[in-house]
């Protein structure tokens, strides 16, 4: 199934981001996490993987897991850093023979000593792959900016032009404002981009997992989000329980905005990923029965 099609029928979309295991373990290791957000029933999964390409074998061998051995809809992630064209039509040829037919394009961070090679940025990217029909690609947004765009006006113009390029889904990056995101949200859509939008939130686990994300995405941090580290980062299981909730509120208030959709960044821990599925099952059921 291609994601575009998920869109068309009128209920906010609930998918999970997972990552493949380092080169050093095995891919069996992920089938446990797997296992366990099957049953939550996902209406995608995307497969990231690590800096440079690092797991890049693995993303593929797992999209096709869970499309060929889960009827899961998989998402791959690929990015620019040190793509040829050549590399990645082989990647494309290998999703394409598995049938995997969505992917998320994305420039990538890119790694000391690393090359861009022949793609500089993610509408580059979009642009080669949507030469050919067999796949839907979704590209990532910033509510906040990117942290390398001088305004968020232009943040949004490149918008426009992975639009513009073929890009069928947005997935934000992880924010804690939903207000920021609401704000941003309406900018976007009264520049002309009604693209589906799918808002990227993930639950606070520990302080320095925290701080480090925010340091990569740029995100910020609200006053709510501060008192819940002050309050409870002495000890981790309070933290734990405070991050389920704090998420699920944010998602319980997103689905009454009327969000296209959730996108979960489950870091691999499944059970808080079912904790949260649990806790808004009954708000999920109500807002696609009142959109169909």
């Amino acid at each position: 199934m291609k994601i575009s099609t998920l869109f068309n029928e009128s209920k906010p979309i609930i998918s999970f981001e997972i990552f493949p295991p380092k080169q050093t373990t095995s891919i069996e290791s992920i089938y446990s996490t797997i296992d366990a957000l099957a049953p939550l029933s996902p209406d995608f999964i995307s497969v990231t993987y690590g800096a440079g390409g690092s797991t890049q074998g693995k993303t593929v061998q797992i999209a096709s897991l869970l499309k060929n051995q889960y009827n899961i809809t998989p998402l791959a992630h690929l990015t620019c850093v040190g793509g040829s064209k050549e590399s990645m039509d082989q990647i494309l040829d290998e999703l394409e023979r598995e049938g995997v037919h969505n992917i998320l394009a994305l420039r990538g961070d890119l790694p000391e000593g690393s090359s861009l090679g022949d793609f500089s940025y993610a509408s580059d990217l979009i642009k080669y792959i949507k030469q050919r029909d067999s796949f839907d690609v979704a590209a990532a947004c910033y509510p906040e900016k990117h942290i390398e765009a001088l305004t968020l006006e232009e943040d949004i113009k490149h918008l426009q032009y992975k639009v513009d390029c073929g890009a069928e889904l947005l997935i934000s990056q992880l924010f804690f404002d939903n207000d920021a995101f609401y704000k941003w949200r309406e900018n976007v859509r009264s520049q002309g981009i009604h693209t589906p939008i799918v808002a990227g939130i993930m639950p606070i686990t520990s302080g320095k997992q925290l701080e480090r994300m925010v340091t990569l995405c740029g995100a910020s941090i609200p006053a709510s989000i501060q008192n819940l580290i002050k309050a409870y980062n002495h000890n981790a299981q309070a933290l734990k329980e405070a991050g389920i909730a704090y998420a699920t509120m944010q998602i319980i208030d997103l689905l009454a905005s009327g969000v296209d959709g959730i996108h979960l960044y489950t870091m691999n821990q499944a059970d808080i990923a079912k904790r949260i599925m649990e806790n808004i099952r009954g708000i999920n059921y109500a807002v696609r029965t009142k959109r169909a």
